[in-house]
């Protein structure tokens, strides 16, 4: 069951919510979150923009998610 997520773990992503989107490495899913390093924010109109530190998501708010091909972290 949801095998995705333990294939996408470590590896370069896109996380598109509503509003915005974060690139970066999916570092943990804890439960209904999702924890990222290394991360861009990405808005359109806008140059990426590097986050410190690492962005917790709820899993809940996710629109879809990219696995980058070679995006290993």
């Amino acid at each position: 069951m949801f095998a995705w997520r333990r294939t996408a773990v470590r590896r370069r992503v896109v996380v598109n919510l509503a509003e915005r989107a974060f690139s970066g490495v999916l570092w943990a899913k804890r439960g209904p979150l999702l924890v990222l390093r290394d991360v861009q924010l990405l808005e359109a109109g806008r140059a990426p923009q590097a986050v410190d530190g690492e962005v917790v998501i709820e899993r809940a708010r996710v629109e879809f998610m990219q696995v980058l091909a070679g995006g290993g972290g």
